[in-house]
Protein backbone atom coordinates (compact mmCIF):
# COMPACT_ATOMS: atom_id res chain seq x y z
CA UNK A 1 0.00 0.00 0.00
CA UNK A 2 2.77 2.35 0.93
CA UNK A 3 4.51 1.44 -2.28
CA UNK A 4 1.35 2.23 -4.27
CA UNK A 5 0.95 5.66 -2.62
CA UNK A 6 4.54 6.45 -3.43
CA UNK A 7 3.91 5.43 -7.05
CA UNK A 8 0.80 7.64 -7.16
CA UNK A 9 2.72 10.59 -5.76
CA UNK A 10 5.48 10.03 -8.29
CA UNK A 11 2.91 9.80 -11.07
CA UNK A 12 1.23 12.99 -9.78
CA UNK A 13 4.52 14.79 -9.67
CA UNK A 14 5.27 13.74 -13.29
CA UNK A 15 1.80 14.68 -14.70
CA UNK A 16 1.07 17.99 -12.87
CA UNK A 17 3.40 20.25 -14.89
CA UNK A 18 1.95 19.00 -18.18
CA UNK A 19 -1.61 19.58 -17.01
CA UNK A 20 -0.74 23.03 -15.76
CA UNK A 21 0.89 23.97 -19.04
CA UNK A 22 -2.11 22.71 -21.02
CA UNK A 23 -4.51 24.62 -18.80
CA UNK A 24 -2.39 27.77 -19.13
CA UNK A 25 -2.33 27.51 -22.93
CA UNK A 26 -6.11 27.09 -23.02
CA UNK A 27 -6.64 30.07 -20.74
CA UNK A 28 -4.27 32.29 -22.74
CA UNK A 29 -6.05 31.30 -25.95
CA UNK A 30 -9.42 32.16 -24.44
CA UNK A 31 -8.12 35.55 -23.30
CA UNK A 32 -6.71 36.37 -26.74
CA UNK A 33 -9.96 35.42 -28.46
CA UNK A 34 -11.89 37.59 -26.01
CA UNK A 35 -9.57 40.52 -26.66
CA UNK A 36 -9.99 40.20 -30.46
CA UNK A 37 -13.75 40.30 -30.10
CA UNK A 38 -13.82 43.18 -27.61
CA UNK A 39 -14.60 46.52 -29.35
CA UNK A 40 -11.88 49.10 -28.70
CA UNK A 41 -9.26 46.46 -27.88
CA UNK A 42 -5.88 46.89 -29.64
CA UNK A 43 -6.31 43.23 -30.71
CA UNK A 44 -9.77 43.66 -32.13
CA UNK A 45 -10.27 42.12 -35.57
CA UNK A 46 -11.98 43.46 -38.64
CA UNK A 47 -14.67 40.88 -37.98
CA UNK A 48 -15.47 42.53 -34.64
CA UNK A 49 -15.65 45.99 -36.17
CA UNK A 50 -17.93 44.87 -39.04
CA UNK A 51 -19.91 42.26 -37.18
CA UNK A 52 -22.93 41.11 -39.16
CA UNK A 53 -21.76 42.83 -42.37
CA UNK A 54 -22.18 40.53 -45.35
CA UNK A 55 -18.91 41.92 -46.76
CA UNK A 56 -16.92 41.11 -43.58
CA UNK A 57 -13.36 40.09 -44.27
CA UNK A 58 -10.95 38.15 -42.12
CA UNK A 59 -8.15 40.60 -41.26
CA UNK A 60 -7.43 44.28 -40.72
CA UNK A 61 -5.68 44.93 -44.04
CA UNK A 62 -8.42 43.33 -46.13
CA UNK A 63 -11.02 45.17 -44.00
CA UNK A 64 -9.35 48.49 -44.87
CA UNK A 65 -9.40 47.55 -48.52
CA UNK A 66 -13.10 46.76 -48.24
CA UNK A 67 -13.71 50.13 -46.58
CA UNK A 68 -11.92 51.90 -49.43
CA UNK A 69 -13.94 49.96 -51.99
CA UNK A 70 -17.17 50.88 -50.21
CA UNK A 71 -16.22 54.57 -50.18
CA UNK A 72 -15.30 54.45 -53.88
CA UNK A 73 -18.58 52.72 -54.72
CA UNK A 74 -20.54 55.35 -52.78
CA UNK A 75 -18.79 58.20 -54.59
CA UNK A 76 -20.17 58.79 -58.11
CA UNK A 77 -17.44 58.53 -60.73
CA UNK A 78 -16.30 61.89 -62.02
CA UNK A 79 -17.16 62.64 -65.64
CA UNK A 80 -14.41 61.74 -68.04
CA UNK A 81 -12.72 64.86 -69.39
CA UNK A 82 -14.16 65.67 -72.79
CA UNK A 83 -11.63 65.40 -75.57
CA UNK A 84 -10.29 68.75 -76.68
CA UNK A 85 -11.85 70.04 -79.88
CA UNK A 86 -9.83 70.21 -83.04
CA UNK A 87 -8.80 73.82 -83.64
CA UNK A 88 -10.61 75.76 -86.32
CA UNK A 89 -8.56 76.55 -89.41
CA UNK A 90 -8.51 80.22 -88.41
CA UNK A 91 -6.54 82.27 -85.90
CA UNK A 92 -7.78 85.36 -84.12
CA UNK A 93 -5.50 88.29 -84.81
CA UNK A 94 -5.52 91.93 -85.80
CA UNK A 95 -5.02 92.35 -89.53
CA UNK A 96 -3.09 95.21 -91.02
CA UNK A 97 -3.49 94.58 -94.71
CA UNK A 98 -2.86 96.92 -97.58
CA UNK A 99 -6.52 97.21 -98.50
CA UNK A 100 -8.23 100.39 -99.64
CA UNK A 101 -11.39 101.34 -97.78
CA UNK A 102 -13.25 99.45 -95.01
CA UNK A 103 -13.08 95.76 -94.25
CA UNK A 104 -14.33 93.50 -91.46
CA UNK A 105 -14.54 89.78 -90.69
CA UNK A 106 -15.96 87.26 -88.21
CA UNK A 107 -15.76 83.49 -87.61
CA UNK A 108 -18.23 81.42 -85.57
CA UNK A 109 -17.32 78.01 -84.10
CA UNK A 110 -20.40 75.88 -84.85
CA UNK A 111 -19.53 73.45 -82.02
CA UNK A 112 -19.37 76.00 -79.23
CA UNK A 113 -21.03 79.15 -80.59
CA UNK A 114 -17.89 81.17 -79.85
CA UNK A 115 -17.31 84.10 -82.20
CA UNK A 116 -14.03 85.78 -83.06
CA UNK A 117 -13.56 88.69 -85.40
CA UNK A 118 -12.16 92.10 -86.17
CA UNK A 119 -12.79 94.94 -83.72
CA UNK A 120 -15.40 96.33 -86.12
CA UNK A 121 -17.21 93.02 -86.77
CA UNK A 122 -20.47 94.56 -85.54
CA UNK A 123 -20.47 97.28 -88.22
CA UNK A 124 -22.85 96.75 -91.12
CA UNK A 125 -22.85 96.93 -94.89
CA UNK A 126 -25.55 96.26 -97.48
CA UNK A 127 -25.76 92.58 -98.31
CA UNK A 128 -26.60 92.63 -102.02
CA UNK A 129 -27.02 89.01 -103.24
CA UNK A 130 -25.66 87.40 -100.07
CA UNK A 131 -29.13 87.73 -98.49
CA UNK A 132 -30.58 85.40 -101.14
CA UNK A 133 -29.42 82.46 -99.02
CA UNK A 134 -31.93 83.52 -96.37
CA UNK A 135 -34.72 84.33 -98.86
CA UNK A 136 -34.56 80.82 -100.33
CA UNK A 137 -34.28 79.24 -96.85
CA UNK A 138 -37.31 81.21 -95.62
CA UNK A 139 -39.35 80.15 -98.64
CA UNK A 140 -38.46 76.46 -98.25
CA UNK A 141 -39.16 76.35 -94.49
CA UNK A 142 -42.49 78.19 -94.77
CA UNK A 143 -43.60 75.97 -97.63
CA UNK A 144 -42.82 72.83 -95.60
CA UNK A 145 -44.49 74.29 -92.51
CA UNK A 146 -47.64 74.82 -94.56
CA UNK A 147 -47.61 71.14 -95.48
CA UNK A 148 -46.68 71.78 -99.10
CA UNK A 149 -43.78 70.78 -101.35
CA UNK A 150 -42.23 73.21 -103.85
CA UNK A 151 -42.88 72.30 -107.45
CA UNK A 152 -40.00 71.21 -109.64
CA UNK A 153 -40.19 74.59 -111.33
CA UNK A 154 -39.88 76.40 -107.99
CA UNK A 155 -36.91 74.26 -106.98
CA UNK A 156 -35.29 75.02 -110.32
CA UNK A 157 -35.84 78.73 -109.61
CA UNK A 158 -34.30 78.33 -106.17
CA UNK A 159 -31.29 76.65 -107.74
CA UNK A 160 -30.85 79.59 -110.12
CA UNK A 161 -31.09 82.04 -107.22
CA UNK A 162 -28.40 80.25 -105.19
CA UNK A 163 -26.01 78.96 -107.85
CA UNK A 164 -26.31 81.81 -110.36
CA UNK A 165 -27.62 84.67 -108.18
CA UNK A 166 -30.62 85.31 -110.41
CA UNK A 167 -32.09 88.68 -109.40
CA UNK A 168 -35.48 88.36 -111.12
CA UNK A 169 -36.30 85.05 -109.41
CA UNK A 170 -34.94 86.36 -106.09
CA UNK A 171 -37.40 89.27 -106.26
CA UNK A 172 -40.27 86.85 -106.91
CA UNK A 173 -39.32 84.70 -103.92
CA UNK A 174 -38.87 87.80 -101.76
CA UNK A 175 -42.38 88.95 -102.59
CA UNK A 176 -43.77 85.50 -101.76
CA UNK A 177 -42.23 85.52 -98.24
CA UNK A 178 -43.49 88.98 -97.32
CA UNK A 179 -40.50 91.17 -98.22
CA UNK A 180 -39.33 93.07 -95.10
CA UNK A 181 -41.32 90.68 -92.89
CA UNK A 182 -38.92 87.98 -94.04
CA UNK A 183 -35.92 90.04 -92.90
CA UNK A 184 -37.56 90.58 -89.52
CA UNK A 185 -37.92 86.80 -89.23
CA UNK A 186 -34.22 86.51 -90.04
CA UNK A 187 -33.29 88.90 -87.23
CA UNK A 188 -35.48 87.02 -84.75
CA UNK A 189 -34.94 83.38 -85.74
CA UNK A 190 -31.19 83.65 -86.24
CA UNK A 191 -30.70 85.91 -83.18
CA UNK A 192 -28.93 88.70 -85.05
CA UNK A 193 -27.89 91.71 -83.00
CA UNK A 194 -26.39 94.25 -85.38
CA UNK A 195 -28.55 94.09 -88.49
CA UNK A 196 -31.75 95.58 -89.89
CA UNK A 197 -34.14 95.52 -92.83
CA UNK A 198 -33.68 98.16 -95.51
CA UNK A 199 -35.72 101.36 -95.07
CA UNK A 200 -37.17 100.84 -98.56
CA UNK A 201 -37.91 97.17 -97.81
CA UNK A 202 -35.72 95.86 -100.62
CA UNK A 203 -33.61 92.73 -100.14
CA UNK A 204 -30.42 94.17 -101.63
CA UNK A 205 -30.07 96.91 -99.02
CA UNK A 206 -30.57 94.66 -96.00
CA UNK A 207 -27.89 95.75 -93.50
CA UNK A 208 -25.81 92.91 -92.04
CA UNK A 209 -22.58 92.88 -90.05
CA UNK A 210 -19.84 90.27 -90.53
CA UNK A 211 -20.72 88.92 -87.07
CA UNK A 212 -24.38 88.51 -88.05
CA UNK A 213 -23.30 87.08 -91.39
CA UNK A 214 -21.50 84.29 -89.51
CA UNK A 215 -24.64 83.81 -87.40
CA UNK A 216 -26.75 83.60 -90.56
CA UNK A 217 -24.42 80.88 -91.82
CA UNK A 218 -24.85 78.94 -88.58
CA UNK A 219 -28.62 79.43 -88.73
CA UNK A 220 -28.60 77.80 -92.17
CA UNK A 221 -26.21 75.03 -91.12
CA UNK A 222 -28.13 74.00 -87.98
CA UNK A 223 -31.44 73.71 -89.82
CA UNK A 224 -33.21 76.71 -88.30
CA UNK A 225 -33.38 78.74 -91.51
CA UNK A 226 -34.62 76.18 -94.05
CA UNK A 227 -36.06 73.63 -91.63
CA UNK A 228 -35.16 69.95 -91.28
CA UNK A 229 -36.57 68.91 -94.66
CA UNK A 230 -34.63 71.33 -96.86
CA UNK A 231 -31.40 72.19 -95.03
CA UNK A 232 -29.30 69.51 -96.71
CA UNK A 233 -30.67 70.49 -100.12
CA UNK A 234 -29.88 74.18 -99.55
CA UNK A 235 -26.35 73.52 -98.30
CA UNK A 236 -25.67 71.36 -101.32
CA UNK A 237 -26.87 74.15 -103.66
CA UNK A 238 -24.58 76.60 -101.85
CA UNK A 239 -21.65 74.25 -102.45
CA UNK A 240 -22.47 74.40 -106.17
CA UNK A 241 -22.33 78.19 -106.54
CA UNK A 242 -20.73 78.92 -109.90
CA UNK A 243 -19.76 81.64 -112.32
CA UNK A 244 -19.38 85.22 -111.15
CA UNK A 245 -20.51 84.40 -107.62
CA UNK A 246 -17.80 81.83 -106.95
CA UNK A 247 -15.14 83.91 -105.20
CA UNK A 248 -13.90 84.91 -101.78
CA UNK A 249 -13.55 82.81 -98.63
CA UNK A 250 -13.45 79.29 -100.01
CA UNK A 251 -10.94 80.26 -102.70
CA UNK A 252 -8.38 80.63 -99.90
CA UNK A 253 -8.61 76.88 -99.16
CA UNK A 254 -7.00 73.99 -101.06
CA UNK A 255 -9.05 72.84 -104.07
CA UNK A 256 -10.10 69.57 -102.40
CA UNK A 257 -11.55 71.45 -99.40
CA UNK A 258 -13.34 74.07 -101.50
CA UNK A 259 -15.89 71.51 -102.69
CA UNK A 260 -17.10 70.99 -99.10
CA UNK A 261 -17.58 74.69 -98.29
CA UNK A 262 -21.01 76.23 -98.91
CA UNK A 263 -21.05 79.90 -99.92
CA UNK A 264 -23.25 82.80 -100.95
CA UNK A 265 -21.66 86.10 -101.91
CA UNK A 266 -22.93 89.57 -102.72
CA UNK A 267 -21.47 92.28 -104.94
CA UNK A 268 -22.89 95.61 -106.02
CA UNK A 269 -21.85 99.14 -106.98
CA UNK A 270 -23.63 101.68 -104.83
CA UNK A 271 -23.91 104.87 -106.83
CA UNK A 272 -25.57 106.73 -103.95
CA UNK A 273 -22.56 106.10 -101.70
CA UNK A 274 -20.07 105.87 -104.59
CA UNK A 275 -18.85 102.62 -103.08
CA UNK A 276 -18.44 98.98 -104.05
CA UNK A 277 -19.97 96.61 -101.47
CA UNK A 278 -18.55 93.08 -101.62
CA UNK A 279 -19.71 90.46 -99.09
CA UNK A 280 -18.78 86.83 -98.50
CA UNK A 281 -20.56 84.11 -96.50
CA UNK A 282 -19.06 80.63 -96.11
CA UNK A 283 -20.11 77.53 -94.16
CA UNK A 284 -17.59 74.83 -93.29
CA UNK A 285 -17.97 71.59 -91.35
CA UNK A 286 -17.26 73.22 -87.97
CA UNK A 287 -17.34 76.95 -88.69
CA UNK A 288 -19.07 79.79 -90.49
CA UNK A 289 -17.46 83.01 -91.68
CA UNK A 290 -18.46 86.46 -92.86
CA UNK A 291 -16.18 88.94 -94.64
CA UNK A 292 -17.23 92.37 -95.90
CA UNK A 293 -15.38 95.11 -97.77
CA UNK A 294 -16.32 98.61 -98.97
CA UNK A 295 -14.11 100.82 -101.15
CA UNK A 296 -14.32 103.52 -103.87
CA UNK A 297 -16.67 102.60 -106.70
CA UNK A 298 -14.12 103.25 -109.44
CA UNK A 299 -11.93 100.34 -108.27
CA UNK A 300 -14.30 97.72 -109.71
CA UNK A 301 -15.64 94.37 -108.50
CA UNK A 302 -12.51 92.29 -108.85
CA UNK A 303 -10.62 94.30 -106.22
CA UNK A 304 -13.12 93.45 -103.48
CA UNK A 305 -13.58 89.85 -104.57
CA UNK A 306 -9.86 89.23 -104.30
CA UNK A 307 -9.70 91.01 -100.93
CA UNK A 308 -12.34 88.67 -99.44
CA UNK A 309 -9.94 85.87 -100.32
CA UNK A 310 -6.90 87.84 -99.13
CA UNK A 311 -8.44 88.49 -95.71
CA UNK A 312 -9.29 84.81 -95.32
CA UNK A 313 -5.77 83.74 -96.32
CA UNK A 314 -4.32 86.05 -93.68
CA UNK A 315 -6.42 84.35 -90.97
CA UNK A 316 -5.81 80.73 -91.91
CA UNK A 317 -3.54 78.65 -89.71
CA UNK A 318 -0.25 77.61 -91.33
CA UNK A 319 -0.57 74.36 -93.20
CA UNK A 320 -4.30 74.59 -93.94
Amino acid sequence: MAGNRRADRRGGRDASPLRLIAIAVILIGLVLVSLRLLPGSPFESAAAVRWGDADTTGDRSSGAATNRSARQAATPPSASPSPSLEPLPFQAKDLKLDIEGWYSWSVLDRRTGKIIGSKNMDETSTTASMIKSWIVADYLRRTADAGDTPSDAKLADATRIIRDSDNTRAEQFYNSVGRAASIRRLLSMCKLTDSSAAPDGGWSRTALSPRDTARLGNCIADGTAAGPKWTKWLLNEMKLVRGAGDFGIRKAFPAAQQKQIAIKNGWIDRTREQEMHINCLAIGATWTMGVMVKYPINMGYDYGMKNCEKITEALLLPGV
